[in-house]
């Protein structure tokens, strides 16, 4: 219950909210306490009156209540090595089974709650924590790389090919690629180790300390083998390279590399029929990169490359196209009633945003390909 001194606080802001011109209504919702209790409070103050609450509430006599006996008894059962790994679901048909009744299921799980004793029974795994969500934020090339790998096809049933590809998370541009039959972490690793050579990413200084001012590169992958190799792990360490990984069981926590794999196998010219033989996939995936990076129109960068994004130059066409829109509403005027298309560059890419971005920029997060 809330306190005589606490009730005569609360009346006196209310009063000088009043005398000030503020509604009583509004000042009983910031004081969080409801407009009819504030006035019952003042009319406990009427007077000689302390404030004191002398309500007494509702006097209830449960005839069939447990006993305490009847609670120890239930405790001391339940604990018992027989019955310790198993639930009140268990143990009260067991109990029935013997000829005995101690308290119903129901009664079993609320002695067990009060007492502290209503958890996971037995050698079951206590819940985990969830993992925090992976939310990475890039603004420039060569911030964050996402990579995955994806089955191709062969004429052999039961045998594939794996296709590796590394895509730059703001500007979409694939990075580096390679057709391997088994899935390694050393070829992931000399993969990596290639496209940051070609990307000439160099480690930070002072990297793995505080003292690291430049942000290093992140790399963010799903929970495969591959991913979670210790030849993978070691080679970023000395490429200073951080590693991200998405949540267990959570597809949509790497949806660039997903969406980019998208696109591969929903190419008009991918092959109807499985790959012959590893240089025939290497050939068809260096023309899909070849074709992706240098002519695909992108929808999610103002349909400019990602060679054009990732070099700098969509800033300049995406201007010019305004531009060309500008003029043709200054020659026809009457067919815009609104302003013309909006081409500037999305200037933050995320993966898993915090709400305030999904409200803030909702046309600067697409991920489709």
């Amino acid at each position: 219950m809330t306190s005589p001194d606490d009730r005569r606080k609360a009346l006196e802001i209310l009063d000088e909210g009043m005398a000030n011109g503020a509604r009583a209504r509004e000042l009983a919702l910031l004081l969080g306490v409801g407009l009819t209790t504030l006035q019952r409070w003042r009319r406990q103050f009427v007077g000689d009156g302390d404030g004191v609450d002398r309500r007494k509430g509702s006097c209830r006599h449960v005839a069939h209540r447990l006993s305490e006996e009847e609670r120890q008894r239930i405790l001391l059962t339940c604990n018992q090595p027989e019955y310790a790994s198993l639930p009140p679901g268990q143990i009260v048909p067991a109990l029935a089974d013997q000829g005995l009744f101690i308290g119903s299921e129901s009664s079993f799980y609320r002695v067990l709650h009060q007492a502290g004793q209503c958890h996971r029974r037995g050698r079951a795994r206590l819940p985990q924590e969830p993992r925090s969500v992976p939310r990475l934020r890039a603004d420039r090339p060569n911030q964050v790389w996402s990579w995955d790998i994806s089955f191709l096809p062969t004429t052999v049933r039961g045998v594939w090919l794996y296709l590796y590809l590394v895509v730059d998370v703001w500007s979409r541009k694939v990075v580096a690629w390679d057709v391997a039959e088994v899935e390694s972490s050393d070829i992931a690793a000399d993969l990596v180790q290639r496209a940051c050579l070609r990307e000439r990413y160099r480690r930070p200084s002072g990297f793995g300390s505080h003292q690291c001012r430049q942000q290093p590169l992140i790399l963010h992958a799903d929970n495969g083998n591959a991913m979670r190799g210790a030849t993978l792990e070691s080679r970023l360490e000395e490429m200073g390279v951080l590693r991200s990984f998405s949540r267990p069981r959570v597809s949509n926590d790497n949806p660039y590399s997903e969406s980019l794999f998208r696109t591969v196998k929903y190419r008009p010219n991918y092959p109807s029929r499985p790959f012959a033989s590893k240089d025939k996939a290497c050939e068809w995936v260096a023309t899909f990169v070849e074709w992706y990076n240098h002519r695909h129109r992108h929808s999610a960068i103002k349909f400019v490359t990602p060679h054009q994004r990732h070099s700098g130059t969509a800033n300049a066409i995406c201007k010019q196209r305004a531009d060309v829109y500008e003029q043709a509403r200054q020659r026809y005027p009457r067919r815009w009633t609104r302003s013309t298309r909006c081409w500037r560059q999305p200037e933050v890419v995320w993966i898993n945003p915090p709400p305030a971005e999904i409200e803030l920029e909702p046309a600067k997060l697409s991920v489709a390909a």
